[in-house]
């Protein structure tokens, strides 16, 4: 193979690459212009003076670090007691003998896969306030358990079938019952998936809208997504502090792919390689 065709390849993804963080640089630079008319001027240009005070005003002013926090405890607090949840399932119906049980649980979760989120809004909305917990923050973590459930159940289940059943027989032995088997030997096993797993149910609450747009009404309780579209001052939208707020909103996501890069490739590819 020549060369030239060994580029093309990388050729064609550095194209994609290009295509995918154009918009990017778009919001960056965006964020660090003066105003709108600058904007306006020159939109896709280089900024003649870099205005970073956009970000301590989009920080302080437009309570963007109420809504971030807001954000990042909800989404990480439902995204780890969906995965422990998932986790105990998962287990129950691949590694515990239920016969049919396990076949019918794990059936049912598949059917909840194919259930539309939007559909479901009107019964959750009549749930939540019969539950009277509207307008708290519980409103948004319960919902995002649940949804989160199905997804996590079949990734987990998958990577749980994967593991030698060798490893258990060996636990037994050693006068371990099932919550010790769970807990000390299968769920350190399967921290790439569970490393997925999180990833996956994180991004999905921490970039959710509908919800919380509809749930919360107190602006203290408002998540990230919700919080941006207050950009408004007293006559325009503010597009420069509107962009620092969602080079706000990306940061948390990049820094969680850049330190766990390696646990997602791994956790997506070992359950489908039979142990």
């Amino acid at each position: 193979m020549t060369p030239l065709k060994k580029s093309i390849p990388h050729i064609f993804l550095f194209s994609y690459l290009l295509v995918i963080l154009f918009p990017f640089l778009f919001v960056i630079f965006s964020s660090v212009k003066k105003d709108n008319n600058e904007i306006a001027r020159n939109p896709f240009g280089f900024p003649k003076e870099f205005v970073f005070t956009n970000y301590v005003e989009t920080w302080v002013n437009a309570k963007i670090g109420t809504y971030f926090f807001n954000s990042m405890y909800i989404s990480i607090l439902a995204s780890v007691i969906s995965i422990l949840l998932g986790a105990m399932f998962a287990f129950a119906v691949t590694r515990m003998k239920h016969g049919r049980w396990n076949v019918a649980l794990f059936s049912l979760i598949l059917v909840g896969m194919l259930i539309p989120n939007n559909s479901l809004m009107l019964p959750i909305y009549l749930l939540v306030r019969k539950m009277n917990i509207l307008d708290t923050h519980l409103a948004l973590i319960i919902p995002y358990i649940a949804n989160a459930l199905p997804f996590t159940i079949i990734i987990l289940a998958a990577f749980m079938r994967s593991l030698p059943s060798e490893i258990e027989e060996a636990a037994v032995m050693d006068g371990l019952r099932a919550p010790g088997i769970f807990a000390r030997i299968v769920l350190p096993l399967t921290i790439p998936a569970i490393v997925t797993v999180f990833i996956v149910n994180f991004l999905g609450n921490w970039n959710e809208f509908l919800l919380a747009n509809y749930f919360l009404s107190t602006d203290t309780l408002r998540t990230l997504p919700v919080g941006m579209v207050q950009f408004r001052d007293q006559y325009q939208m503010n597009y420069a502090q509107m962009s620092a707020g969602i080079v706000y909103s990306v940061v948390p996501v990049i820094i969680i792919y850049a330190v766990l890069q390696e646990q997602i490739i791994e956790g997506v590819t070992a359950g489908s390689v039979k142990g």
